[in-house]
């Protein structure tokens, strides 16, 4: 309130680090680079109109950042691969179900490939060993061997905007676009050993199709077939893999547990 009275508008931001942008931001402009870019989806609203949405993640020498795109402006996309400058201008910061930052875009919204800005080199992520990660460490590397894999866990989401939906008798309702059809998502979690110690590992909708090697389609064939997954728990078995994400608290375990948000395979020259 002190604010609004002194003109001050704390909610936007028309310039800024990655570091700088927080949940509530308006109008936010920030120049980074490609770290990762997915594939466009295209979902359909109960009013039976067709929508698409797609992502890329971006870094600068600060963090990183999930940057959201919906209707024209996953055209963009096709022009995005690893390590392409980017402007972002015009965004909305908000928090998602999995505590990360993330910016969307709307009709408003410009990204620039190749702007003329200046823009930096991506901060490097911190490895780390499982015995020394602490609560609230963020964007965070982790490298170790998948040594056990649980079923997926499928749940719904609002089409239109993939949050969680309320159930009331045989209806689904998001708070922002009201009773709609719902759309599945899915988390996957793993344990993974890195010789310092073992930690469970969360996935997401998109990190479960890079670890997979999967489709969105593919994967939610196992709603209905969970024995089909069976097979593909075996083959990741002893696999390697590099996770950057966040560390959490699971308070009802009381133990430590990291949410990925990037996820690769690994090579020999990162086994260091």
């Amino acid at each position: 309130i002190v604010a609004n009275e002194l003109g001050v508008k704390i909610f936007d931001s028309s310039s800024g680090k990655i570091k700088d942008l927080f949940p509530g931001m308006r109008n936010v402009e920030f120049v980074g680079r490609v770290t990762q870019v997915f594939d466009v989806r295209s979902f359909s609203r109960a009013d039976g109109s067709q929508g698409k949405v797609a992502s890329f993640n971006v870094g600068d020498d600060t963090g990183f950042m999930r940057v959201v795109c919906w209707g024209s402006q996953t055209d963009i996309i096709s022009q995005l691969s690893e390590g392409v400058p980017v402007k972002v201008v015009g965004g909305f910061v908000r928090e998602n179900q999995r505590g990360f930052k993330e910016v969307h875009l709307n009709d408003s919204s410009r990204v620039v490939v190749n702007p003329d800005d200046s823009v930096p080199e991506v901060k490097k992520n911190v490895r780390k060993s499982l015995k020394d990660l602490n609560e609230n460490d963020v964007n965070v590397e982790i490298l170790g061997t998948i040594v056990q894999v649980f079923d997926p866990y499928f749940f719904e989401v609002c089409p239109d905007c993939n949050a969680r939906l309320n159930k009331s008798g045989d209806k689904f309702s998001c708070p922002a676009h009201g009773e709609v059809v719902p759309s599945y998502s899915y988390v996957l979690n793993v344990y993974v050993d890195d010789g310092s110690d073992t930690m469970r590992v969360v996935l997401f909708r998109n990190q479960v199709e890079k670890l997979l090697n999967k489709s969105k389609e593919e994967i939610l064939k196992f709603r209905d077939a969970p024995e089909a997954f069976d097979p593909l728990k075996t083959d990741l078995l002893g696999e390697q893999f590099r996770f950057i994400g966040r560390v959490k608290k699971n308070t009802f375990f009381d133990r430590l547990e990291f949410t990925a948000n990037q996820v690769f395979p690994v090579d020999e020259s990162q086994l260091k």
